[in-house]
């Protein structure tokens, strides 16, 4: 690994490193604020963002306001790019498709099977990574916006055990059942609809075998709420599945991070409290 960027912010340090992902097949870059706990070595759990279509490792470490709440609650947070990148990955001239919108998915089809394997990374190879390297005690939680909203909800039911906390801001809560969600299922894993479920929120908290509180804020003023968010099927799944859900509407608020920075206090305290670290 490599270490390309570091700034002191919040008594911790802001960092940037670029290191080889065996899933994606790539280099890869990663936002990592290490509180000032963790710079002492002392084991600090890790809060995992995953950022929106077209977003890199920078969106959020840059625009969201994180520092202060991460070192106020002693919180490791780990920002990944949003996909493969690079002169050999396979790409699209659509801002929903290809580099800038992986989906949070492994891939089955061609060209895309290759390199977009972006569950595998940031359920598997990240965390391992980070807890390899730096002082992380191995309790994780995990959040997002937009497509990274889905990818933190599809994340967390994918793997129960494996995360103490999860929300999200403004999620794509049903791929299957919208535009940007379609139009990526299908590149990617084909026309077989029966294999998109697993890749959808809705459909997977019917089936949970864990039951991790949702905490989901979504803006009224979203543009793309009626079309490509839809937070009224997960409230009705979660509904008829007895699934905890917190959903959080609010008047004026669009799909940018004001919005995001509006609320981050809160999601920080949502993830604190089920980490220990409250």
């Amino acid at each position: 690994m490599e270490r390309i960027e570091h700034h002191a912010s919040f008594g911790g340090r802001q960092e940037v490193w670029r290191h080889t992902s065996a899933a994606l097949g790539c280099e890869m870059k990663f936002g990592i604020y290490l509180p000032e706990a963790a710079l002492r070595g002392e084991r600090c759990p890790v809060l995992y963002w995953l950022s929106g279509l077209t977003c890199t490792e920078q969106n959020f470490i840059t625009k969201a306001g994180a520092q202060a709440h991460a070192a106020r609650h002693g919180l490791i947070v780990v920002a990944p790019d949003t996909s493969p990148r690079g002169a050999g990955v396979p790409d699209d001239a659509a801002y929903d498709l290809g580099q800038g919108a992986g989906f949070y998915l492994n891939a089955t089809q061609a060209p895309w099977a290759a390199h977009y394997r972006m569950q595998d990374y940031v359920a598997e190879e990240l965390p391992a990574l980070i807890e390899r390297h730096f002082a992380a005690n191995g309790a994780r939680g995990i959040f997002g916006h937009s497509m990274g909203g889905h990818g933190a909800l599809v994340t967390a039911l994918r793997h129960p055990g494996r995360w103490r906390s999860v929300s999200a801001f403004s999620p794509i809560v049903a791929p299957t059942q919208v535009p940007w969600g379609q139009k990526a299922l299908a590149a990617y894993l084909g026309e077989d609809r029966a294999a998109w479920k697993a890749w959808d929120a809705v459909e997977l908290v019917q089936a949970a075998k864990e039951r991790l509180p949702l905490l989901v804020d979504q803006g009224e003023a979203d543009e793309f709420l009626a079309g490509h968010l839809r937070p009224e099927l997960l409230r009705a799944a979660c509904a008829a599945a007895g699934h905890s859900l917190t959903l959080r509407l609010h008047p004026g608020y669009d799909h940018s991070y004001y919005f995001i920075a509006s609320f981050l206090g809160d999601h920080f305290a949502h993830h604190a409290k089920a980490l220990g670290e409250d």
